[in-house]
Formats: C-alpha cells, structure tokens, sequence
C-alpha cells in the first residue's frame, strides 16, 4: 500500500465511465482502481429486461452478489449440477470460485446489484466467457463438442459478448415472485432484507447474513447498515476480515485509524464505496438529513466487530482512570452497555 497519510479510503464508483453494450452497464474498481482495496473487489451492474450477464466463471474469487433494485434470475453450474433461481430487493446470493453462472435481467425494470469478490486483484482477465471461448477454439473442435453444423458454428459470436441482449423468457423461473421469508431459499439464495434487523433505538439497524445463516458462502459475509440523523457506528475494528463498503443512501463521514498517528478521514455521498483494511480502527458516521444505508462486506464468512465502548466497559474504572487520564468518576460514567450505534448528542449534552 503507499503512504497510508495520503491514501484515500474512498472511490467514486458511480461517477466512473461504464461499460455498456446490449442493455447491460456495469462499473468495477479492483486494487488497480481503489489502490488501498487489496483484499476486496467491487462493481456495480444494471441489467435492462432481457439483457443477459453472459455464461462465465472466475478464476481467482468468489461472488457475493446483492439485488438493490428490480428483479434478475441466475444460473449458476456446481458440482451437484444446475441450479436457477430468481432474486428480488434484498436478496443475496453466492457463487463460489471456478463455478459457471450467467445473469439475466427479467424486468419489468431495469435490475441494479451490487457484486463483491474476495480477491482485491480480481479483473476481467480473471473472468472466462463462454463466447471468447468457443471464439478462440476451432470451428471443428466446436461443432464435435456442441453437435452444431458448421453453418450454426459460423454464425457464433466471434468475441466476448460479456451482455447479451435477448427476451425476458416466458418460463416459471422469470415468472416466479420472490418469496419473502427470513429463512434460507435455496443453496446459492438468501433474503436479507427480510430478515428482522438488529435495532438500536434512536439509531438505526442492520441485517447480517454470514455462513451461519448461508452456508455456502464461506468466504464472504454481508450486511445492509441503516444509520439514523447524526447517529454513527461507533468507533470499532473488525479482527480478521477487510471491510468494503457501498454506499446505497445518504452522506457520512468514515474516518480510518491505522496506528502511528495516521488517520484519514473521509466524505461519502450514494454511490461511493469505501474500504477498510483488516483490523483498522473506524467509524461510520451519518451526515446528512435522512437515512444512511449502506451494504458491508467482509472476506470472510464469519462476521467479529470488537467495539470500543464494549472493551471499555469490560474494563475496572480505575484502569479506564488511568489509561485515559480522567477522574476516576467521569471513567465510571462511560457506557456499560454495547452501543453498536450512538446516537445523535443532544444539546448540552
């Protein structure tokens, strides 16, 4: 990483140019884009209905996908066979490294999701397609493997299409309304917004999926942090994971505190994303005059926070006395409760 004094722990994802073909754009920012995201790549795709994330696999991560709006249907090759399912808001899914899948926008608007790989390195050339496959194998060897006449295989694509522009299919799948239910759906299929959130009165909520709840996906876990009017997650680390973040509503401040005097602080609005090193202090505060909501991910499948105001109150008083300079009354004021969320000080507070 360079300089941690000058780094930034922000990317404008949305402000960046996408790439766009066939109903289909999608902005990313892996390491090489967002320099301080080593452990933890992003993008931000919109399919249209019909439009078509071609069949692919990647080499080197796995997905954490996140619906934000509108409806989308997968596929997606393991080693038990095929699977398809059909997501709505909030829902989540998981595709673990090497394993084929395609995503398909079936309307009736446009479908947005949030992708999170577990590999700050992932890239397009990390990404195989069926099309720049078949593209770059022999018109013989396609026809035998596929059982296609030399005239179909003609008329293949001779490149990567990456999106497919197509019609919404008329099949139970595309059909099919997403059921809301706080349980598991189906193996590679998890309904976090339906799940009841964690709530801190006053101060917001979060709903966090992890292998306990999704067991395929061991390597990413997720949540969607709501934070209330100059609430703020409290000042906390996270022992054993990296921290990605996307910013789905709102404006904050997030400062990062990485030992030795160095901390940077910084301003988000929608559609930004921002990182968090392993084991780095931070905050989350909400800036603005409505609701902050945020997606998290972590790269791992267990979710851990140690928060500050929880070590503290674990603590004797004349330890937290001692330690931070305060009389010995004013250290047995602090919280003896875990705050997650502080909220708003009042006046005179």
């Amino acid at each position: 990483m360079s300089d941690p004094s000058t780094a930034s722990f922000r990317y404008r994802l949305e402000q960046q140019p996408p790439r766009t073909d066939s109903g289909g754009l999608v902005r990313g920012a892996s390491v090489r884009q967002f320099p301080v995201s080593q452990g933890i790549a992003g993008a931000s795709m919109r399919l249209q209905p019909g439009s078509l994330r071609e069949l692919h696999w990647h080499t080197n991560a796995a997905e954490l996908g996140y619906v934000v709006s509108g409806s989308c249907r997968t596929t997606v090759l393991s080693p038990d066979g095929a699977a398809t399912d059909t997501f709505g808001p909030g829902d989540v899914w998981y595709f673990p490294r090497g394993w084929g899948h395609s995503i398909l926008g079936v309307g009736p608007g446009e479908c947005h999701f949030i992708l999170i790989f577990d590999n700050g390195a992932f890239a397009e050339e990390h990404t195989l397609s069926i099309t720049d496959w078949l593209a770059h194998t022999s018109a013989a060897v396609v026809s035998q493997s596929l059982g296609l006449g030399m005239e179909w295989v003609a008329k293949l694509p001779k490149g990567e299409a990456y999106f497919a522009g197509g019609l919404v299919p008329d099949d139970p799948f595309a059909r099919a309304t997403p059921q809301a239910k706080p349980t598991l759906l189906t193996t590679h299929r998890y309904p976090l917004g339906a799940q009841q959130p964690l709530r801190v009165p006053g101060g917001g909520a979060q709903r966090t999926v992890t292998a306990n709840e999704f067991p395929i996906s061991t390597t990413l876990s997720g949540s969607v942090l709501e934070i209330e009017p100059g609430a703020m997650r409290e000042l906390h680390w996270h022992p054993h994971a990296d921290e990605w973040q996307y910013y789905l509503e709102g404006a904050a401040e997030m400062a990062v505190y990485l030992g030795m005097g160095q901390a940077v602080t910084e301003q988000f609005v929608t559609g930004d994303i921002g990182y968090v090193p392993m084991g780095a202090g931070h905050y989350i505060r909400n800036t603005g005059s409505g609701i902050l909501r945020l997606l998290i991910g972590f790269n791992n499948g267990h979710y851990h926070s140690h928060d500050l105001n929880a070590w503290l109150a674990s603590n004797p008083p004349d330890v937290l006395a001692a330690n931070l300079g305060l009389p010995r009354t004013v250290a047995e004021t602090l919280p003896k409760e875990t705050l997650f969320i502080a909220q708003r000080r009042r006046t005179g507070d």
